[in-house]
């Protein structure tokens, strides 16, 4: 029993480290012909003024389409060297809720929009509830994998070995729509806090394209610009 609660911990930690617990990281990495980077001093005014903007608007969304979590966000600066453009959101030992960006992304943004919807993006993990979700997705699919292989006549090490796969395949199995669905709601949050998220979407052509790659964690870039545009839409 210790050994199938270790398997699932050790994906819950993973996918809490990762925008997204269900949130995968969103990546940057500039195109050629790109818009200019901005300099270093533009950049650090840009994301705090979309701190200060966007936080108690994702605070009120968060409190007004949820009960009995946390809404007070603590968005920081992961200062760590060498780390990719990437923003994540997790959760802290007490629950509350954590958006980092990295200096890299903050420094790759080319405008306050894309700053915004990515912090949108990010508080609508935590809105929609995606860590509990994957949690929930990945003890299923620990149960079900350690079942099969326990029927196949598998013995412990291999149970072991199960559990952790089934873990990791159900935590992924529902990513892509998570991502979908915190770009639905980060539009919402983007526009309600007076920024274009039409515009700050268009980060989207700028990185890489993951497919639609079986049990990847994120969908087809295509996929994510067209739910933002039906969403911003509708408002």
């Amino acid at each position: 029993m210790m050994r199938f609660f270790g398997a699932i911990a050790a994906v819950v930690l993973v996918a809490a480290c990762e925008p997204i617990p269900a949130s995968g990281p969103m990546t940057s990495q500039p195109v050629q012909n790109a818009q200019p980077a901005l300099n270093g001093q533009q950049t650090t005014r840009n994301f705090l003024r979309v701190l200060q903007t966007v936080e108690p608007v994702a605070e009120r969304e968060c409190r007004a389409r949820t009960s009995g979590i946390n809404c007070d966000f603590n968005i920081v600066v992961d200062d760590r060297p060498d780390q990719p453009a990437n923003a994540y959101q997790t959760e802290d030992k007490a629950g509350r809720p954590v958006i980092a960006f990295t200096l890299a992304l903050i420094a790759d943004a080319r405008n306050e929009d894309e700053l915004a919807f990515v912090m949108g993006h990010e508080a609508s993990h935590h809105i929609e509830g995606h860590i509990a979700r994957q949690q929930q997705n990945a003890v299923a699919g620990a149960v079900i994998f350690a079942g099969l292989a326990s029927l196949s006549g598998g013995d412990s090490s291999a149970v072991e070995t199960a559990q952790r796969l089934g873990a990791q395949v159900g935590a992924r199995t529902y990513s892509k729509d998570f991502e979908l669905e915190a770009d639905a709601l980060g539009t919402i949050i983007t526009a309600r806090a007076g920024y274009n998220p039409l515009r700050g979407a268009e980060f989207f052509t700028r990185i890489p394209d993951p497919g639609d790659r079986f049990l990847g964690t994120h969908p087809p870039n295509a996929s994510r610009l067209d739910t933002v545009r039906r969403t911003a839409a509708g408002l």
